[in-house]
Order: structure tokens, then sequence, then C-alpha cells
């Protein structure tokens, strides 16, 4: 499921055995399915095991309509899925890319399956981010080199993201693309100047929309680059 068209290494199959602690070690999360009206005492034993080894869990419940709460789980990395129902992968590789955070961008160059829950994240924490900085920030112009070091450093997650090594030309490509952010924030600057009490509120939002703008341009990029790719090769 996760491995299609990845690293199959990348995964640690543990499904029918027994699960011990060496199975889990270095493991960032455990995928766990659970068949049945209720946990068993396999199941929460390798929900225990992944505690101690600090690996978040993610569980999908096929049939159990009667637990609430699951031990060791988070009640938000519960996903049910109805009888005769499919694993929704985007709701799977949503969760995943949500508890990988800072390491997602890794995970997704080997398993294209996350790749865009995980640029999403990618993209979603860096508007964020900037968002709050563009509103916080109070002297004109102190902005600009806050902001576009946290817009280059997502374009550059996102890279990793689809497995692409950035050389100084591409580097300066992107970085054009960075600069139309620059826009943004000179109509946020005007803003404040119009409206000076709810002026911070525009440019912090300012600044979350052209983040987020320039992620959706990066993604675009890359998707297009791989389908040239694909077509040459």
């Amino acid at each position: 499921m996760l491995v299609a068209g990845g690293d199959e290494q990348a995964v640690r199959d543990v499904s029918g055995q027994d699960v011990s602690p060496y199975d889990l070690e270095g493991a960032a999360l455990l995928l766990w399915c659970v068949e049945g009206e209720r946990p068993s005492e396999a199941d929460e034993h390798a929900f225990r095991l992944a505690d101690r080894k600090d690996a978040d869990v993610i569980c999908i419940l096929f049939g159990a309509g009667a637990v609430e709460d699951i031990p060791y789980v988070l009640a938000t990395d519960v996903i049910r899925v109805p009888p005769g129902a499919e694993i929704p992968l985007d709701v799977v590789a949503e969760r995943i890319a949500e508890r990988a955070d800072e390491k997602g961008y890794s995970l997704a160059a080997k398993l294209p399956v996350l790749r865009p829950a995980v640029c999403e994240a990618i993209v979603r924490r860096f508007s964020r981010q900037n968002g709050i900085l563009g509103a916080a920030i109070f002297i004109p112009g102190a902005d600009f080199p806050v902001l576009t070091l946290n817009q280059v450093r997502m374009v550059f997650r996102i890279a990793a993201a689809y497995g692409e090594e950035i050389d100084r030309e591409r580097a300066v490509e992107l970085l054009g693309v960075v600069g139309a952010g620059l826009g943004f924030r000179a109509v946020a600057r005007q803003a404040l100047g119009v409206v000076p009490v709810a002026g911070w509120a525009v440019k912090g939002g300012i600044a979350w929309a052209a983040t987020r703008a320039l992620g959706e341009a990066a993604i675009a990029y890359f998707n297009l680059r791989r389908s040239i790719n694909h077509r040459v090769n």
C-alpha cells in the first residue's frame, strides 16, 4: 500500500508476527490494522512497545464499532473503516505526514504515495509560521529577510520530498520564484498605512497567503519536472 512505486526498504513489514522491541528499533511510526470487535492483547502489546520506543501509532480499525479508546493511541490517530470499505489511503497519508512533521520530506522522497500529503503539510506549516511572523514583526522592512528565509526553506523541503537535488543553477531559478512573494508584502505595508489598527492582521494574512501561493507553485513546478522526466525516460 505505502511502498507502491517507492523504496521497499523504507517500510518494515511486521504483519502476521509477534512484534518485538527489535522490530520497532529506529522506527518513527507504527501503522497497525485491527480486525474484530476490539484490539487483541497482541495488538495492545504492539502499541505498548511503540510507546516505549517513542514511535507514533496510527491504528486502522476494521469492524470495531464499540471501541472508543485504544491504549497508547491518540483518538485523532484512529482511522475507522466501515465494513466492506477500502482503506482511505489519502487519510492515512495525511496522518502519517502530520506525525512525521520535520522528517516528512525524507519519507516522501522514498514513498511517493505520501508525497502530496507531506508537501501539503510542509506548505501549511511554513505558511502558518510566516503568517505569525508577518503580524508580529513591527519594524517596516524587517520582515523581508525572515519571511524570505522561511520561504526558501519551504521550497527546499518540497524539493527534498521529490528527491530533487538542487544545484546552483536550479537554486537561482527557485529563488526567482521566491521573489514573487515580495510583491505581496509590499501590498501588506501599504495596508498598514491605510488601516493602522487592523493592518497587522492584514500584514500577517498576506504573509500567509504569499507563502502558501509560493508553496503551491513549487509543488506544481516539481510535479511538472517529474512528468517531463517520465516522458523523456
